[in-house]
C-alpha cells in the first residue's frame, strides 16, 4: 500500500474541523480534482477557492487553506513539514490537526485527540471531569496508549470507533473491541461520559440584506477579508455582526419592499435572524456599494455562503411580488 499523500491528509483534516465526513466528501473530491497539490492550490484565485468552499461553513478555514498552501510552497518547497511542531506553525493548523497530519501522513507518534477520541477515552478511563476542564487529563490518557508502531492507524481507528460504535447516544458496547477494558462500561455509566458543563445561551442578533435586481441580474458584493464570512461574495447588508444588530439602513434611497419571511442562521458564537428587502428600481452605478452584477440564472456559481444562499432563494421565490 502506498504511503498517504500528505496534501490529501492535510486537506481532509482541515475540512473535517467541526464538520462531518458526510458533509466533507463532495467538497474534498471537488478540491482534489481541481487543485491536486499544494502548488496548484497556492496558485489558485482566492475568489475561486472561496466559491468552491461555499456551503461548508467556517470560512476562515478556506482563507487559511490558501495561506497555508502558499506558505508550504514558498517556505517549504511545496512539501509539507513532517513533524507536528513545524506543522503547528502553519496557518490554520492547530495542535489537533498538526498531530493528526503528523501521525497519519508521517507516522510520528503524536497524540491525536478530536471529539470522537475524547468520548472513547473518557469512557475507557472513566474520566468524569466535565469538558472542557477534562481535556488535559484526556490528552495524557491518549498519550499513554498511543503506540510507537503505526500511530496513524491507531489514531484513525480511535476516531472511527468514536464515530461509530462509541456514539454519543446508545453506544454499542457489546460490539466494541475495547469493552473488556472500558472502566465506564464496567461501572454501567458509559453513556453519561464525557460530562459537559452547562452551555451558555448564544446571543441573538438581527440584520437586513438588500436584494438589488436589474435585467435578471442581482448586485453582489465581496465581504472584507477579515471578519464574518470574510472574502465571500454576498448580498449587501446592514452591518450586523456577532456583537451588534445591523442598523437597518439601506445602501441608497429607493422603494424598498420587505420580502416575506426571514432566514435564521446559527454561527459559532451567536444566532442571526436575517430579513430581506428588495428593489428592482433603476439605480445609478455610482450609488451602489462596490460589487458586480451577477446573472440570476447562474447564481449557484457565485459561491454564496449558506446564509446568503438561503436569502437569495427567499428573494427569488418572492420576485413576482416586487
Amino acid at each position: 500500500m502506498p504511503p498517504p499523500d500528505p496534501y490529501r491528509v492535510w486537506l481532509s483534516e482541515v475540512m473535517l474541523q467541526q464538520t462531518t465526513v458526510a458533509a466533507v466528501i463532495g467538497y474534498f473530491e471537488k478540491f482534489t480534482r481541481r487543485w491536486p497539490d499544494f502548488t496548484t492550490l497556492a496558485a489558485a484565485d482566492d475568489a475561486d477557492v472561496m466559491a468552491a468552499w461555499a456551503g461548508l461553513g467556517y470560512y476562515s478555514r478556506a482563507r487559511n487553506l490558501l495561506k497555508c498552501a502558499r506558505a508550504v510552497v514558498v517556505e517549504h518547497g511545496g512539501q509539507l513539514p513532517a513533524h507536528s511542531a513545524a506543522l503547528a506553525k502553519l496557518p490554520g493548523i492547530g495542535p489537533y490537526t498538526a498531530a493528526a497530519i503528523a501521525a497519519i501522513a508521517f507516522s510520528e507518534r503524536a497524540s491525536v485527540v478530536d471529539a470522537n477520541v475524547e468520548r472513547v477515552v473518557a469512557r475507557l478511563f472513566a474520566i468524569e471531569t466535565p469538558l472542557p476542564a477534562a481535556k488535559p487529563e484526556i490528552r495524557i490518557a491518549v498519550d499513554a496508549i498511543t503506540p510507537d508502531d503505526r500511530p496513524g492507524d491507531f489514531a484513525q481507528a480511535m476516531m472511527d470507533l468514536g464515530a461509530s460504535l462509541c456514539s454519543v447516544r446508545n453506544p454499542q458496547c457489546l460490539l466494541c473491541p475495547l469493552q473488556s477494558r472500558c472502566v465506564a462500561h464496567k461501572a454501567g455509566f458509559a453513556e453519561t461520559l464525557p460530562r459537559k458543563g452547562p452551555k451558555k445561551a448564544k446571543p441573538e442578533r438581527a440584520g437586513t440584506a438588500w436584494w438589488i435586481e436589474r435585467n435578471d441580474h442581482v448586485w453582489l458584493v465581496r465581504r472584507p477579508d477579515r471578519g464574518m464570512l470574510g472574502g465571500m461574495r454576498s448580498l449587501p447588508d446592514d452591518g450586523w455582526n456577532s456583537r451588534a444588530n445591523g442598523d437597518s439602513q439601506p445602501p441608497f434611497a429607493a422603494n424598498w419592499n420587505a420580502v416575506p419571511g426571514e432566514v435564521a442562521h446559527v454561527f459559532t458564537h451567536f444566532r442571526l435572524t436575517l430579513r430581506l428587502a428588495a428593489t428592482a428600481a433603476p439605480v445609478e452605478e455610482s450609488s451602489l456599494p462596490p460589487g458586480e452584477w451577477w446573472p440570476l440564472k447562474s447564481l449557484d456559481s457565485a459561491g454564496l455562503p449558506t446564509l446568503f444562499s438561503k436569502a437569495a432563494k427567499l428573494a427569488i421565490r418572492a420576485r413576482e411580488k416586487f
